[in-house]
């Protein structure tokens, strides 16, 4: 992580597929979604944790100095169409949304904790949300 800017990473160079692999096993994602050519060489990443909005997620998505953006959740007709827009024109990026519910649930879990140090009259729990969406390939259903 850059000291000075801590949604930059440099990274070993890992093809932006095996890199996506990798995260998805990590955080056990069933239906994270990737754009970008599958063998880009990516060591400059710049992620933006939760919801993302146009502005300033295109602007981040667009930086000369990553290959690579990951953001939690946005948009599909703005930061998803912009960064397609990009690699259609020959631009070398990719972009990686991880989805609502596990881009934000450690900063929920943090959040109860939070809580919990100045309510103390009121109990109160962190309860993890399961990640609502599945593939075809390997349906889920948690009720």
């Amino acid at each position: 992580m850059d000291a000075a800017n801590p949604r930059l990473f440099t990274i070993p160079e890992t093809p932006l597929a095996k890199l996506a692999k990798n995260i998805q096993s990590r955080l056990s994602i069933r239906t994270m979604r990737v754009l970008g050519d599958p063998k880009l060489p990516v060591r400059r990443v710049n992620a933006s944790w939760g919801y993302i909005s146009q502005f300033p997620g295109i602007s981040l998505a667009a930086r000369q100095d990553t290959d690579l953006f990951i953001c939690g959740e946005t948009r599909e007709w703005e930061v998803i169409e912009y960064v397609q827009d990009m690699i259609t024109s020959g631009r070398k990026k990719g972009l990686i949304v991880l989805g609502h519910v596990l881009s934000e649930q450690a900063g929920m879990k943090y959040c109860a904790e939070w809580l919990k140090t100045f309510i103390p009259e009121v109990p109160i729990e962190f309860v993890p949300a399961r990640e609502p969406f599945w593939v075809p390939d390997a349906p889920a259903y948690e009720a």
